[in-house]
């Protein structure tokens, strides 16, 4: 899906860009659709069920598996053994109705230079869902999940050394968008551009732009 453009005409600092990244979650849709909350609700129910706790003790280790392994996926496998598969089921349940089509972004994607690929901790059948209902389908190359990369989380290495190589992608050639500034340290490190996608930036070294509007970003590169 390499559409003609002249990468010379490409912003400052993407002229080299070859490969496009994208994380899904609260980046190729607004955080006002608000599928994460959601998302946390199942996660909590899913705690309770295996552990055994009640909800403020799910809340409590959801929030600190997040801070301490990546996400609460990582946690559960690392120190209780859970079984991922189950647990990805059910937190990826939820409802996706609200969510609307963006013919602008999917235009813009498709206009930049190279490959596309979605890059997430979620599930590729629930990427697809959500890349379906944002009329984004056919836009993209590929999409990878968390168990392309071995269930190994972002912001883990090991995580995106998995999934980059399955793909073929060069990182000296690659950019990444992403809303968790934790998850652009490992592609900094790579070698690619890292573009943090958040209502308020994090200054950090590791992140070379921020912006709050990913289709203005879009347009201003192309």
């Amino acid at each position: 899906m390499n559409t003609a453009s002249n990468l010379d005409d490409l912003g400052p600092g993407f002229a080299h860009v070859r490969s496009w990244v994208f994380d899904l979650d609260n980046t190729l849709y607004p955080p006002s659709a608000r599928l994460f909350a959601q998302i946390e609700v199942k996660m909590s129910e899913y705690v309770m069920q295996a552990l055994g706790v009640d909800l403020d003790e799910a809340n409590f280790l959801r929030r600190s598996y997040w801070r301490d392994h990546g996400t609460t996926l990582a946690g559960l496998m690392r120190l209780h053994d859970v079984d991922p598969g189950p647990y990805l089921t059910h937190v990826h349940e939820i409802d996706l109705s609200h969510l609307q089509t963006d013919a602008v972004l999917a235009a813009r994607i498709r206009a930049l230079p190279g490959r596309k690929i979605v890059y997430t901790n979620g599930t590729a059948p629930y990427a697809e869902r959500v890349v379906t209902a944002r009329g984004l389908n056919g836009v993209f190359d590929a999409i990878y999940g968390v168990e392309e990369a071995g269930f190994h989380p972002k912001p883990d290495r090991a995580a995106f050394d998995t999934v980059f190589a399955r793909d073929g992608l060069n990182p000296a050639q690659a950019a990444m968008f992403e809303d968790d500034p934790r998850n652009l340290a490992a592609p900094h490190a790579m070698g690619m551009r890292t573009v943090h996608v958040a209502d308020q930036p994090e200054p950090a070294a590791h992140i070379h732009h921020h912006t709050d509007d990913l289709n203005g970003f879009l347009a201003r590169l192309l």
